[in-house]
Parts: C-alpha cells; sequence; structure tokens
C-alpha cells in the first residue's frame, strides 16, 4: 500500500472517530433550565395524600390554570424591594443584627411573592387529629432564614435557622394560609422542608421525603 493511501485512510478514520464524537455529544439531554418566580401567589408547601402517598409540590398560582411543580425545577426570586427595617426589641431578634432584613410578606403585594401553604387536598379522617406535621430540616445561606406571622404588631416565629434545626409545625387539614418569609441577608438560600403525618387507622408514621427549595434573594 502506498504511503498516500495510508495517509488518507487514517485521515478518514480521524474524520469518522470525531464525527463519531459529535454526535454522542449531541445525543446528550440538556438540562432544563429552572422556573423563576417573582411575583404573584404561591403555595410553597403544597400537601397532597392519595393513593396511601403523602406528596409535597409547589403549587404556581401566578400562571392560569395553576400548576403543580416540583421545588427542585424553580427558583423563588426576593427582589430588593423586598427589604425591610427590622423592628426595634428584642422579640425580632429572629431576623438578624443587621437592621435589613427582605421579606415575602404575608398580604399580598405587588412585585413581590405571596406564598403560603396547603393542606386541601388532605382528607379528613387519614391522619391523627387531621392534621400533618411540617418539618424545616435545613437550610443552606448566607445568613438566617425564618417564617413568621404578625397580629398587632407583634411577630410570633413558626420556623428560625437561626436557633438550631428541626423546627416543626402541626398543621390541620383542609388550611390555605400564608406567612412572611424572612431572609436575614442577600444571597441564595436552599431550604429543606419534610411533612410527616400519623395514620389514624395504625398509627404509622408517613412521610413525603425531604424536598428542596430555592429563594434567590437580590441585594
Amino acid at each position: 500500500m502506498s504511503a498516500v493511501r495510508s495517509h488518507n485512510r487514517f485521515l478518514a478514520g480521524l474524520a469518522l472517530t470525531a464525527a463519531l464524537l459529535v454526535g454522542t455529544a449531541t445525543a446528550t439531554p440538556a438540562v432544563a433550565a429552572p422556573i423563576v418566580l417573582s411575583s404573584g401567589h404561591v403555595d410553597v408547601i403544597d400537601v397532597d395524600y392519595a393513593g396511601g402517598a403523602l406528596t409535597v409540590n409547589l403549587l404556581d398560582d401566578t400562571v392560569s390554570p395553576s400548576v403543580e411543580r416540583n421545588p427542585a425545577d424553580v427558583v423563588l426570586r426576593v427582589p430588593n424591594t423586598a427589604k425591610v427595617t427590622v423592628p426595634s426589641g428584642s422579640a425580632w431578634s429572629f431576623l438578624g443584627t443587621g437592621g435589613q432584613a427582605w421579606v415575602l410578606p404575608q398580604a399580598s403585594t405587588a412585585g413581590l411573592l405571596w406564598g403560603g401553604w396547603n393542606t386541601a387536598e388532605v382528607p379528613s379522617g387519614v391522619f391523627q387529629n387531621n392534621r400533618v406535621t411540617f418539618k424545616l430540616t435545613n437550610v443552606t445561606g448566607p445568613a438566617g432564614f425564618s417564617v413568621y406571622t404578625v397580629s398587632g404588631g407583634t411577630p410570633t416565629v413558626l420556623f428560625d435557622s437561626g436557633n438550631g434545626l428541626p423546627d416543626s409545625l402541626n398543621v390541620n387539614r383542609n388550611i390555605h394560609a400564608h406567612a412572611n418569609w424572612g431572609f436575614d441577608a442577600a444571597g441564595t438560600y436552599t431550604v429543606t422542608f419534610e411533612v410527616t403525618g400519623v395514620l389514624a387507622s395504625n398509627g404509622s408514621t408517613i412521610s413525603s421525603g425531604a424536598k428542596t427549595w430555592t429563594f434567590e434573594v437580590l441585594p
């Protein structure tokens, strides 16, 4: 075989290998970009029970009709217009010591997410005392995360990563509620909740498993 013909076959082999590599790379599925929600109504923790399974999703009510989404597919954005001055007094110390915090408020506010939770899809009689338990098990981020309500100017803290985790809250079935979602500093937070319930039929505890939500807090 001539040296020229051998060289040509070598080049053809390289071209085939390159084509195969390109084809393999092209076949790799693309990772979908997260859905960013920045204003409107969302049930951050949307609880369902059906077929023996306790499940948790995020109910996106910013679109019509509403859509249940996997929290892992969503980024909840907190703009700098959510920044507030922390009131004086020890009752507010859970919002950190920086004098300012970012809060998604308990009441509907234009330009901000209105975050709550929903247990309307939990049937009566399934769980003891007709309730489930929300457990905040882990928070990562630049500072503290909290969920609280305010009545008469006084806060009631439901969850606070700053004083140790896990934190738990018993929630009755058929509840749709809203609260304040507080962040002590700008940055990205991941927040992990688990929902459990004790079956009325046999006293065993079932779990939704851990689900993680991402909040992007803008400076």
